[in-house]
């Protein structure tokens, strides 16, 4: 939930770094209406003072209640099985620590692939194999192989190789919440699509 109070935004979380409680300080502002003069919103532009991400906030005419927030802050759709809805809450509110975020968004890799009965191997097996059973697609498994889902793994990774980078972790976010969308929350909301238009669709008793 957000608030604006003096020249401040209040939110639990930035929605760039996730970093708690961030100060948010406003640094801009215009209005805004459409052709003909409808929908007068007022913009205002608040960075953090943490990573300096902006976040673009609209309000109503001359009010604080606001109306939208650009980027608003990602929700963690519950039909994510809980042990990978964790792990992905965990690495999207760690982005400033990349190495960290790395390791539990391979986490909630891992604990997908793992309610959907892939539990032998290593992760990247346990990806190919998903593909090679349909349960996801070619491409995606290409995709999870040029991120650094590997970093699940420091003890074991090679000395030479950098630290995750804070751009490293977004890719990781980004492939483990796409892949959260493909294995659950899209079947589900097709699911309860099909069982709502059977329902619509029954002959009314006479």
């Amino acid at each position: 939930m957000a608030q604006i109070i003096g020249n401040e935004l209040q939110m639990d979380r930035c929605p760039h770094c996730h970093v708690a409680t961030p100060s948010l300080i406003e640094i801009m502002t215009a209005q805004t209406s459409s052709l003909i003069e409808h929908n007068p919103r007022r913009w205002r532009g608040y960075a953090c003072s943490r990573c300096g991400g902006v976040v673009l906030v609209a309000t109503y005419g001359g009010t604080n209640g606001i109306l939208e927030t650009y980027p608003d802050i990602v929700d963690i759709d519950e039909t994510i099985p809980e042990m990978a809805r964790e792990y992905l809450k965990q690495a999207l509110n760690s982005l400033d620590t990349p190495a960290g975020s790395v390791m539990l968004s391979a986490s909630a890799v891992d604990a997908m692939l793992k309610a959907k009965s892939h539990k032998d191997g290593t992760l990247y097996s346990r990806i190919e194999k998903a593909a090679q059973d349909h349960l996801i697609t070619v491409e995606m498994a290409q995709w999870a192989h040029e991120i650094r889902l590997d970093a699940n793994e420091p003890r074991h990774a090679d000395e030479q190789s950098p630290l995750p980078t804070h751009d490293d972790a977004q890719k990781n976010v980004d492939f483990a919440m796409a892949l959260a969308q493909f294995l659950f929350v899209l079947p589900s909301r097709v699911k309860r699509g099909l069982t709502d238009a059977k329902g619509k669709s029954k002959p009314k008793k006479s």
